[in-house]
């Protein structure tokens, strides 16, 4: 194994996490709710009167964020994404996604960051499986198939 050390950025990576965990920390001393975006999306349909308005400015202000940054930070800081795969593998992909948000009663943000955090038993088992299918997908994928 070695080390891309071009593109290995500990300090962003640190900020980034320190970042996620006090927004996630300040959501739910605030608004007394967890901070995992399937939940937050998921609550949008049905519509209910109320309930709705701040979950659309956090999905605009999620999206809005990188576009933010894009504007104000340098070009070389920002470099576009590869993904080498076609558009039927990222549809399949973000629908067993999805799917399996679903069947786990959460995304990785919620358990993850939210419930380990709580020391949830339920998130510790969805975070282990999460991570756990991540690595043998990966090890599939680079070294049987």
């Amino acid at each position: 194994m070695t080390v891309d050390w071009n593109h290995f950025t500990p300090w962003a990576s640190l900020s980034g996490g320190i970042l996620l965990g006090l927004a996630t920390a300040l959501f739910i001393l605030v608004n007394g709710r967890i901070l995992g975006i399937s939940g937050i999306v998921g609550a949008l349909l049905p519509l209910r009167r109320g309930d709705t308005g701040w979950r659309i400015a956090f999905l605009i202000g999620l999206c809005a964020a990188p576009l933010t940054f894009r504007l104000l930070a340098p070009g070389a800081l920002l470099e576009a994404p590869r993904i080498d795969a076609g558009l039927v593998a990222i549809i399949a992909a973000g629908l067993l996604v999805g799917y399996g948000t679903q069947l786990g009663s959460g995304c990785t943000s919620g358990h993850g960051i939210c419930g380990l955090s709580r020391l949830s038993p339920r998130s510790l088992i969805a975070t282990a499986s999460f991570m756990g299918a991540g690595f043998a997908t990966v090890f599939v994928i680079r070294h049987i198939i």
